[in-house]
Order: structure tokens, then C-alpha cells, then sequence
């Protein structure tokens, strides 16, 4: 039924729509009012750029489930994986029984993750979970305890991975407290740095591993963890080089470099993974999201004499690796790679980046236009002077597009971001589309708030 959904928008009611706002009723009669709705358009239907609401509004797609469904919603492929496979065997626990799924999903990641030395990997459910069994890796591999994490990261919600998330609404307030031996240092967020972007590039790895030494001290750091291009903290990028050089600090210490790829990992950015575009290779990384083209699946990959140091028992967990989204990662694998899915993402980060910075020409209040590949974000300001946030105007903005049918995510620290992650299987008319609608809103949004 997916195949045959026109890829354009449709509106046959406004939005939320009747058949939606009785379902939202229902949302909020059963469900913890700590599940927040963005857009209470409840979706029964997709497929690639295209999700189709209870009352047959067709929405156009730029979030893809926060970076998720990278190879389309009903993608034929996924689908047809998933319907062979839960006819075959659903569930048995790898660590109980296990299944030739779950290896080939390992034998595919030791093989496209960045390096070409002997690895190993470690099914799990979340990018939390991997996150965190990653921290455990660490500690155990090297005997010591101190994590370091940066500003804007965004790690998860369970409380190890909320205390290396940064911000606080909605994430970490009166949760706490949280898990010790966490360190913070800043990120290199050229944007924002002190002194502007040249001082970041001078001044930024100076500045962090001063921290640590003073603050951690080398010798009790386990590792050092990062998001080659953070995710809901603003779709930050260090600067070129700045990777590396930490990740050769890392190895000169015995310090685990751990890239948490979860947001930005399967051709998201125009590379398999975003550690490649500057051929920086981790200890450790950790994937998901757009992993299993929508089906629960996480990992940790890296050197196989790390990962081989834990116990048997040490890492697991029941559902972790099942063999249905098993099939599905293996299917959305086969898809990135047989219908060029990297090369596709840069060729969606190309418009985007030159639709929304023509935006910037015409409106003072884009900052700045940045990301790689479809990972592509856009920071709001009042004014480029003083750089303060406009996270009311991000806000209606996204409200706006909502409001049109196109599905949108803000992100930042800040809250004045917006982040553009279309499925890499859109249409360019789409895309093109969707970015009017973007800038329509955009338009009537500020002049609204001015």
C-alpha cells in the first residue's frame, strides 16, 4: 500500500485534523503527560519523503523520526526483510540461542566503520544504551573512571547518559542526581567560540586538554567522548583538524577516543560516518538511529582487543540485537549501499545549504547556515551583532510549518536551531517544495515577532 502514496503534499483539513485531535484526547487520557507531542498529527502511513495523517493529510517529511527513517519510510527492501523475518523467528535472546542476523549485522559494521584494523561489536536496543555499555567498555578496558563529555552533547536519558547531555529542559531537570566521575569541557563551537571562528581553530584544543589536565588529570580519563557533529545541541561542526588532534591526544594518554555517531552516523552526512570526512578513527563508536531503517537497533564497534576484554556476561541485554531489526538493518544497509545513499546526502545538503543560505541574504536574523551532507542546520538570532538566540522565533517559525504540513525539528542548546534531516530518498521537487514552505513560514513568522 506504501508504493502507491504520491510524494506531495496534501491538505484536505487543517492541521491537527478532527480524526487527530480525538486521538490527541485520547493521548492525554492515557499516556504521561512527560511524552511531549511537537506535532499531534498522527501519522498511519509513509513512505520516503511523505507521511500520511488520520485524516489523509500527506505531510512532507524533514525530520525522518530524528534522523531515523535515512532510507524512507516503506522502504520495499526494509519491509520486505522485516515480513521475512518475523515469519521465521521473532525473538530467542542471542544470549540464550543464538542467530546468524546478529553476526551479520556485526560482520557489516566492523566492516564499514572507519579503520581498517580487526573489530569487534555489540547489539543493544537504544543510542542511550549503546552509549552507555560504551562508557562501561571504557572503564573496564582501561581501569579508570573519568569520562569526558563536552558542551551542547546530547547522549541519551537514561542518568549515566544524562549526565554527559548538556542541557537541562527537558532533559535533565530535577532528575538528578546523576552518575559520578562525568566531566564537562567545552565544545569547539566556531559560532560561538570567544574571539570568533579563527580563535576556535587556534585556541579550542588548547583550551579543552588544558581543562582536562588540570581539572580530570590524563591518567584517571577512560575516555573522551564526542559527536562528530553534535546533534540536539545545534548541529555544531569543529573546526577542520580539531578531531584528529584530539583523537592523537587520546592514543598519546591511553585514552579511548568514543565517536557517538547515533545521530550522525549511515550516510546522514554525505560519508558513512562523519568520523570519515577527515579520516579520524575511533576506539570505540556508537550507532543507531538510522541503523535499521525504523526498527529498535543500537551498537558499539571498535578495536577488537577493547571489546574482547569484557567477560562473557559483561555486555548483553534481552532484546538487544533482535533478529527482526536485524533483517531491517541489514536490509537498510543493502539499500545505502546499492542505491549510493552517501553521494545522495550530499546532493540533498547542496540545496539545502544554498536554499536557507539565500534565506540568510534576505533575513538578518539567520546566524549562520551549517552541517554536512543532510545533516544540515540553520541558528537563529535577533541580530548578527550580538548573536543573542531568537528561540521565540524559532519556535514559530517551526509552529508555521507545522501548520502547512511540513514536518520540522528545532534543536540547540539554546533553542534557536533548526535542524534539516529529510529521509536521503527524497525528491528534489520535494525538497524544493518543502523549502518553500520553509520559507513562507520563515517570512511570516518574522514579521509577526519582527
Amino acid at each position: 500500500m506504501n508504493s502507491a502514496i504520491e510524494q506531495r503534499r496534501r491538505l484536505v483539513t487543517e492541521l491537527p485534523g478532527p480524526r487527530s485531535r480525538a486521538l490527541q484526547e485520547r493521548k492525554v487520557a492515557a499516556v504521561s503527560a512527560g511524552v511531549p507531542t511537537g506535532l499531534p498529527a498522527y501519522i498511519v502511513e509513509g513512505r520516503d519523503g511523505i507521511l500520511v495523517d488520520a485524516d489523509g493529510n500527506q505531510l512532507i517529511d524533514f525530520g525522518s523520526g530524528i534522523a531515523v527513517t535515512s532510507v524512507g519510510n516503506g522502504n520495499p527492501r526494509v519491509v520486505k526483510a522485516v515480513q521475512d523475518q518475523i515469519a521465521r523467528l521473532t525473538h530467542t535472546c542471542v544470549m540464550v540461542t543464538p542467530y546468524e542476523p546478529y553476526v551479520e549485522v556485526c560482520e557489516k559494521l566492523n566492516a564499514l566503520t572507519p579503520g581498517d584494523h580487526d573489530k569487534r561489536s555489540a547489539l543493544f536496543n537504544s543510542g542511550a544504551e549503546a552509549v552507555e555499555n560504551a562508557v562501561k567498555i571504557a572503564r573496564h578496558f582501561t581501569g579508570r573512571q573519568a569520562i569526558v563529555a563536552f558542551d551542547h552533547a546530547y547522549h541519551g536519558r537514561t542518568n549515566l547518559t544524562l549526565g554527559m547531555t548538556a542541557k537541562n529542559m527537558p532533559y535533565k531537570d530535577r532528575f538528578g542526581p546523576f552518575a559520578g566521575e562525568l566531566y564537562r569541557v567545552p565544545m569547539a563551537y566556531p559560532y560561538r567560540w570567544p574571539g570568533g571562528e579563527k580563535a576556535c581553530e587556534s585556541d579550542a584544543f588548547d583550551s579543552i586538554i588544558d581543562q582536562v589536565h588540570a581539572q580530570v588529570g590524563e591518567h584517571n580519563t577512560a575516555a573522551v567522548i564526542i559527536e562528530p557533529i553534535q546533534g540536539e545541541g545545534g548541529f555544531i561542526v569543529p573546526p577542520a583538524g580539531f578531531l584528529k588532534e584530539l583523537a592523537l591526544w587520546c592514543a598519546e594518554h591511553g585514552i579511548l577516543f568514543i565517536a557517538d555517531e547515533v545521530q550522525s552516523g549511515f550516510c546522514r552526512t554525505g560519508d558513512w560516518f562523519a568520523c570519515d570526512a577527515e579520516g579520524v578513527v575511533p576506539d570505540l563508536i556508537t550507532t543507531a538511529k538510522g541503523i535499521a531503517g525504523g526498527m529498535p537497533l543500537a551498537a558499539v564497534t571498535g578495536r577488537a582487543d577493547i571489546m574482547d576484554s569484557i567477560h562473557p556476561g559483561g555486555l548483553g541485554g534481552t532484546y538487544g540485537g533482535n533478529p527482526v531489526a536485524c533483517a531491517a538493518a541489514l536490509a537498510s544497509i543493502e539499500t545505502m549501499e546499492a542505491d549510493g545513499l552517501a553521494v545522495r546526502a550530499r546532493a540533498i545538503g547542496e540545496i539545502l545549504t544554498g536554499r536557507l543560505t539565500e534565506l540568510g541574504e534576505r533575513f538578518p536574523q539567520v546566524g549562520e547556515v551549517r552541517g554536512r551532507g543532510a545533516m544540515i542546520a540553520m541558528e537563529l538570532v535577533e541580530d548578527r551583532e550580538t548573536k543573542k538566540p531568537a528561540a521565540a522565533l524559532t519556535a514559530a517559525v517551526n509552529n508555521a510549518c507545522h501548520s502547512r504540513g511540513l514536518v520540522t525539528l528545532t534543536c540547540g542548546t539554546l533553542g534557536n536551531v533548526f535542524r534539516f534531516l529529510p529521509p536521503l530518498t527524497i525528491s528534489d521537487d520535494l525538497l524544493a517544495e518543502g523549502l518553500d514552505l520553509f520559507e513562507e513560514s520563515f517570512a511570516e513568522a518574522v514579521a509577526a515577532i519582527g
